[in-house]
């Protein structure tokens, strides 16, 4: 099989395309034949050696934590699915840019029948981040105001439109290019952060969904209402801040749950979630990384492994 590999810590240089044995799927687990593979920021943390004191990884490695394709070897006990599956997941902290990859059943479910493999690679990691932080930490409901900060990108836009589906009135920053994009996806209201103070703009909000940290995690506290709740994968909201405010302060790490994805897979099947993917072929990871580590992202990257 062909896979990125990662020899030594660094910037999207350091990664080179090998060619190496398959790898052999275990007890509970699945080979699959990768067709995509999404590209995360927590890739190029990784890569830049950043996340090795609370990650430690053995040299060299094969970065990648979501894929989509199709089963072609079963390990031993595995009921869930049969060889010519076609599935997506969050496999693994690492192992996805690679045109074959294992994964543990529990974290796969079929693919949605309305996307593409390409298309499907690019959901698992950001849906399930918005969709835990939404309904898991967050609890929305139905005519619940809910903030969404940096709506465009690829937790945003899947939270914009999961806030939708459960009958929230939904508030999004993003810049202004974004905001024709962001009302596709549901969003009532936009907001241009670049140009106008958010906390002048929106206030007595239920739910806050921080995706920036720092001053505008910060700056949240005084939009919500007292027992809103400010959510956030980025940062441990302040707790002072927190108790002055009146507001429940959540912060957590997306789990990988298959049960959930073939949930989210009904959702797309549906028509109520769509994504939007910028594909680059497997040898260019590098561009893919760069594009990523530019912060200025409309909905997902992946990488096209049959290319």
């Amino acid at each position: 099989m062909k896979a990125i590999r990662v020899y030594e810590y660094g910037n999207p240089e350091v990664l080179r395309l090998d060619e190496m044995a398959d790898p052999v799927p275990g007890e509970g687990e699945v080979l699959i034949d990768v067709a995509g593979a999404g590209v995360n920021p927590i890739d190029w943390k990784i890569l830049s050696g950043a996340m090795k004191a609370f990650i430690p990884l053995p040299l060299p490695f094969t970065p990648g934590v979501e894929v989509a394709g199709t089963v072609v070897a079963l390990g031993k006990g595995v009921t869930e699915f049969s060889i010519g599956d076609e599935v997506f997941g969050f496999i693994n902290i690492v192992g996805g840019y690679a045109t074959k990859a294992v994964a543990q059943v529990s974290k796969l479910a079929l693919k949605p029948r309305t996307l593409s493999a390409l298309q499907a690679s690019a959901v698992p990691a950001t849906a399930l981040t918005a969709w835990q932080a939404l309904t898991e930490h967050a609890s929305v409901q139905r005519r619940q105001k809910v903030l969404i900060h940096a709506a465009a990108g690829g937790v945003g836009s899947m939270a914009v439109q999961i806030a939708k589906y459960f009958g929230a009135e939904v508030y999004a920053t993003a810049s202004a290019h974004n905001h024709a994009y962001l009302k596709d996806l549901g969003a009532d209201y936009t907001l241009d952060y670049t140009t106008q103070a958010f906390d002048e703009w929106v206030s007595d909000v239920d739910v806050v969904l921080d995706l920036v940290g720092g001053e505008t995690q910060t700056r949240s506290f005084a939009v919500l209402k007292r027992n809103g709740v400010l959510v956030s994968p980025v940062s441990l909201p302040n707790m002072s801040l927190a108790n002055d405010y009146g507001v429940i302060p959540a912060n957590f790490a997306t789990r990988s749950d298959g049960r959930q994805l073939a949930l989210i897979a009904e959702l797309f099947d549906k028509g109520h979630l769509t994504v939007d993917v910028e594909a680059y072929p497997l040898a260019d990871a590098k561009g893919a990384i760069e594009k990523s580590m530019s912060r200025h992202l409309r909905g997902r990257l992946a990488l096209d492994t049959t290319k």
